[in-house]
């Protein structure tokens, strides 16, 4: 085939053989870049491809990935992560994205797993990856993004295509001491990037989400202010920085500030995370009869991202509600909808 699958590697023994498993047969060009690994990366990568290269690390993923690309022989790029594994793929759409324009993109969806050992969850993403080298490269020393280059213009319509690949990505499952040393990495990176560009809302929230779960006060520092900006609010990291702001309100008891989100209701209404997270306001806010009217609403809704947010997250704050209002037979009932939930079946042995 006429493409070309790049990807960097460091230190990725446990994850890299059972990506380039799920990918070895399609006939893809494999190509892959080392960034410096001390385990068995590289003989991984060489068991499956002679397209193994190497590119000192010098802080910066985009001329890492931009180093990889050029290395290919075709112009047509998948761009994977060494922990991202192919569950389904469509080789004839991919095969007729490669006969359209240089200067579109193709997006992939993508499964990110994480939570504890005893809470597992995931949320899904869409991300460009599929693009013609001729026309688009890296840019941002972290999260980086796929920019048009300057002597192509953008076309007005019709930029970005489904190319109906479907990811598992297991970058979140780390140890503790494997997330701290990735965060600690990235936070660096991200305030190097903020200083190169500060009108930028997209760092902000990046930095806000390094921040997440370990620093609250942090966290909504940098969600505030990548909320200044004027945002789209139809994009995706749009509307998870507004729904990891209003949580982070949550968790440090600011409730009457994260009410003030029923002022942006009516944009992001359309998305079971933001009902759920609003079902969480009201709720840690004692006003029980909107929060249940807000969990009801996210069963109802089919766009999600995280898993379990229009399913058992919001039926078992319902079955909370109900507790809390005496109602133990309709608090069973809800609890019964959330399957092996690993709260509600918590909730349930009280019932035995």
């Amino acid at each position: 085939m006429n493409i070309s699958v790049c990807m960097i590697t460091k230190n990725e023994q446990k994850n890299l053989g059972r990506t380039l498993e799920a990918i070895k047969d399609y006939g893809f060009e494999i190509v892959i870049v080392d960034t410096g690994s001390t385990d068995d990366t590289v003989s991984i990568a060489k068991s499956y491809t002679d397209k193994v290269y190497f590119f000192e690390w010098i802080n910066d993923f985009s001329a890492a990935r931009n180093f990889a690309i050029s290395k290919a022989t075709n112009d047509w790029i998948l761009s994977l992560d060494a922990d991202e594994v192919i569950t389904s793929i469509d080789i004839d759409r991919l095969e007729q994205l490669t006969n359209y324009s240089e200067q579109i993109l193709g997006f992939i969806t993508i499964k990110n797993h994480f939570g504890s050992s005893e809470i597992k969850s995931a949320y899904t993403d869409t991300i460009d990856r599929f693009f013609n080298r001729k026309a688009f490269k890296f840019d941002g020393t972290i999260h980086e993004q796929l920019v048009l280059k300057r002597s192509y213009p953008m076309p007005k319509e019709g930029a970005e295509h489904d190319t109906n690949i479907f990811v598992e990505h297991y970058g979140y499952d780390l140890t503790e001491e494997e997330y701290a040393a990735k965060n600690e990495r990235n936070l660096k990176l991200l305030l190097e990037e903020l200083k190169k560009d500060p009108e930028n809302p997209y760092t902000y929230f990046q930095l806000g989400q390094t921040y997440n779960g370990g620093d609250d006060e942090k966290a909504l520092e940098y969600y505030s202010k990548g909320l200044e900006f004027d945002l789209d609010p139809n994009l995706h990291y749009v509307q998870m920085m507004v729904i990891a702001y209003g949580y982070c309100l949550v968790h440090l008891g600011r409730f009457e500030e994260a009410l003030a989100l029923r002022g942006v209701y009516e944009d992001f209404k359309g998305s079971a995370d933001f009902l759920t997270m609003m079902g969480v306001v009201y709720l840690r806010s004692g006003n029980l009869m909107p929060a249940m009217g807000e969990f009801f609403k996210a069963t109802q809704c089919e766009v999600f991202y995280t898993e379990g947010s229009n399913s058992y997250v919001p039926y078992y704050n319902m079955g909370c509600i109900n507790e809390l209002l005496g109602d133990k037979a309709t608090a069973k009932l809800y609890y019964q909808k959330c399957g092996d939930y690993p709260l509600a079946l918590e909730k349930l042995k009280e019932y035995e």
